[in-house]
């Protein structure tokens, strides 16, 4: 018996493995006896990505859905999750059915559940499909293969979503400073949304990997410093000054600075916080992840604005974004939405944001990072991926559940344990380890305000997840 188990993002599983037809009409079963507990004629959008047989599995959930008696909304091609998100409420729909592993490599799918709101459903919700699921289980339930055909709506949900991106950029900056821009949509779902809304704006761009790959090229989809070579190239031979990039279903997004230099987005999201507080003025607060910088909290301390922490997982900072109550929220694995957008990480929104960043400020990111450190001193992070396996994985889930008073050397001030455990020490340094909810690795994160200290911390990690 498979155990389906929604992590910080949705369940994800290997295709062919857990990942199959059975289990997906499972879990949408479980889910739409959870959304018609609250409405007795709900309306679910179906959407998906460009991964291995993405298209049918949504058909197939469109109709276990229908079987319900639920209207399903799905969607006639591969989209993005942002523009998943704004159809949910722009729609007024009673939530989203999305299949996509999002950044994961190419032998993974996944089944992510949006609500009404059109954020990522929050635990307490997922909790409780989890419980549907395994009670299905228990009963042997199968599906009855008496899908209502009519109850199935194809919908295009690109042009309304763009539509609304476009009222959230300046574009007359990025096309008045003629910045020379390329995009990388890694065989994802971004592909011709970006793209498409700058040439709408007649803004010129090149485009790379715009056609459908299942394996992504041989390549992960996610726009990390080592998966964007091709993009490099292309600057570097045409002389660009950007280069954007988002993962596989269009929720996170890289950066290349002039001459390819890959810009972390917790240095992205930092430059982006002053930006938007200052060429904006909204008012609010900065809301970050426990493993996102601490620069963040500088630049918001240099405004006087307020910083909330939570725990690893859009879906927390998505509340906030509904309240109303920040400018931006971000994480340090590329994600982040704005003021008055939708609770989900939005990639494109990002690279868009920071191309009008660079158009108006006419100063490279290096520069621009290098002006913010001048503010607010230096601050310098990096993350660590340690795959799990048997040998290691229990040992290092009761390191991290253990107290830890002392780190080779250093004196620990404050334990927080919002999402694993992390360091904090007199210095103003830490660390971070936690098990992702994604993948099977343990993450790493480490932070200092100098690059030396910063690479003793990471060679202390790799020890400290490995040692007996």
């Amino acid at each position: 018996m498979a155990i389906i188990k929604f992590g910080t993002s949705g369940w994800r599983a290997i295709i062919a493995d857990d990942f199959t037809f059975a289990n997906v009409r499972l879990a949408t079963e479980a889910i739409g006896r959870y959304v018609k507990r609250r409405n007795s004629s709900p309306v679910l959008l179906v959407g998906y990505d460009t991964r291995f047989a993405s298209e049918h599995f949504g058909r197939e959930a469109a109709r276990v859905l229908s079987s319900q008696n639920i209207r399903a909304r799905l969607c006639s091609q591969a989209v993005p999750t942002p523009a998943v998100a704004f159809t949910i409420v722009h729609d007024k729909l009673d939530g989203a059915i999305n299949i996509t592993a999002s950044h994961n490599p190419g032998e993974y799918n996944g089944l992510k559940f949006s609500t009404s709101d059109g954020a990522p459903a929050l635990p307490e919700v997922t909790s409780e499909i989890e419980k549907e699921i395994v009670q299905l289980q228990r009963s042997n339930w199968e599906f009855p293969a008496k899908p209502n055909d009519a109850l199935i709506e194809s919908v295009d949900i690109g042009p309304a979503y763009l539509r609304d991106l476009a009222t959230k950029i300046d574009f007359k900056k990025i096309r008045t400073a003629n910045l020379g821009l390329a995009y990388d949509a890694l065989h994802g779902s971004g592909a011709g949304y970006l793209d498409g809304l700058l040439r709408q704006e007649n803004i010129s761009v090149m485009a790379l990997h715009e056609t459908r790959d299942v394996y992504f090229g041989g390549h992960h989809p996610e726009p990390a410093d080592e998966q964007l070579g091709e993009l490099k190239a292309v600057m570097k031979n045409n002389r660009l000054k950007l280069g954007l990039a988002t993962d596989g279903d269009a929720d996170r997004f890289g950066v290349l600075d002039e001459g390819g230099e890959f810009i972390y987005p917790n240095e992205s999201i930092s430059m982006l916080v002053d930006y938007l507080i200052e060429s904006r003025n909204w008012p609010g607060g900065v809301a970050r992840t426990v493993a996102t910088t601490h620069l963040i909290d500088r630049v918001a301390g240099l405004h006087k604005r307020e910083v909330l922490e939570t725990p690893v997982g859009f879906k927390y900072i998505g509340e906030y974004i509904k309240e109303g109550r920040i400018v931006l929220g971000g994480e340090e694995s590329a994600g982040l939405s704005i003021r008055g957008h939708v609770p989900e990480k939005d990639g494109i929104l990002a690279c868009l944001l920071i191309a009008e960043m660079v158009a108006s400020r006419d100063k490279s990111l290096r520069k621009q990072l290098t002006d913010l450190f001048s503010k607010v001193g230096e601050v310098y992070n990096r993350r660590l991926n340690v795959k799990l396996d048997p040998a290691i994985s229990a040992r290092v889930k009761q390191k991290i559940a253990s107290d830890v008073h002392e780190f080779r050397g250093r004196r620990v001030v404050q334990q927080n344990r919002v999402d694993g455990l992390k360091l904090l020490f007199d210095d103003g340094s830490w660390v971070l380890m936690r098990e992702s909810g994604t993948e099977p690795v343990v993450r790493y994160y480490a932070e200092s305000t100098s690059q030396a200290d910063l690479d003793k911390l990471l060679e202390y990690g790799k020890q400290w997840i490995i040692e007996t």
